[in-house]
């Protein structure tokens, strides 16, 4: 059984006590840009984010999952617009391991003592960014429990996207439209996240043979992404954060072929697999 699928099947009970898909939110805001009464109105704001991520349910099928969090916003500014006062910010957000996403253009109207709803089928600035990065990140997750697993999320933020760029505040959808359909559509990368996860576990419970082959579905993932994009930044997040781990257990499997394999594909993390290689 794949590593997390018996999470699936918890009672529901179970669900109505622990609906929590982001359990350890942490949200840094850096206000230094705007000024002192912009800051008041938003002194508040990070608590309401982690309420926003940490109660709502994002899905029903995925309903225990308990994932980290980390959200830093940066404010960069502040503009008036139909007499509401915007703000434009940077969002950096993250599982705090193999997934991170940046975005440098954030704008949303907000005041002080504002709640955050989340509603997926309704656009509305600042929620709908949050959604649309926590449907990313779940997308991300649940392409490590089955092939492609994470496309009903990918959707969701992709309509979104849509929604957003024909919008009143469309600075940035745009781009975040592209983000979706890049990462839908880099199946190579898909393939590695399930392959990297299932082997790690079949490696663990001492299937061997079952674990190589999944590293070796892997390489054929990574060859495919380095066909079609070459150096792929988000395949290099999500290698960066498990070469170690994956290089120890090629080295204990005793894989030097996948080890060369890592060094052709994997220029970023090419040095652990090369002294791994030499070592074998």
């Amino acid at each position: 059984m794949h590593h997390k699928l018996n999470h699936l099947f918890i009672p529901l009970l179970l669900i109505s006590v622990s609906l929590a898909q982001f359990a350890e939110v942490s949200v840094t805001i850096d206000d230094r840009l705007i000024k002192e009464n912009d800051r008041q109105a938003v002194r508040l704001l990070g608590d309401e984010i982690r309420r926003f991520y940490s109660t709502s349910l994002w899905d029903d099928d995925y309903a225990d999952l308990g994932l980290p969090l980390h959200i830093q916003l940066i404010f960069q500014g502040t503009a008036p617009k139909a007499g509401e006062t915007i703000f434009l910010a940077q969002l950096l957000v993250s599982n705090g391991s193999d997934q991170r996403y940046f975005d440098k253009t954030v704008q949303f109207p907000y005041a002080a003592g504002s709640s955050l709803m989340f509603n997926p089928g309704m656009f509305e600035p600042l929620p709908s960014l949050l959604t649309y990065y926590g449907y990313l990140i779940l997308a991300g997750e649940a392409d490590t429990y089955e092939l492609n697993g994470g496309n009903k999320f990918y959707e969701i933020s992709r309509e979104l996207s849509l929604r957003g760029a024909t919008s009143d505040y469309s600075k940035g959808w745009s781009d975040r439209s592209r983000t979706v359909d890049e990462l839908s559509s880099n199946y190579g990368l898909r393939k590695v996240r399930l392959a990297y996860y299932y082997g790690r576990d079949l490696f663990a419970s001492g299937e061997l043979d079952q674990s190589l082959e999944q590293f070796k579905n892997l390489i054929d993932g990574l060859a495919e992404v380095f066909k079609r994009l070459g150096r792929d930044y988000y395949t290099g997040i999500f290698m960066t954060a498990h070469a170690q781990e994956l290089t120890k257990m090629l080295s204990m499997l005793g894989q030097k072929q996948i080890l060369a394999d890592l060094i052709q594909l994997d220029h970023d993390n090419h040095e652990i697999y090369q002294a791994a290689y030499d070592d074998l």
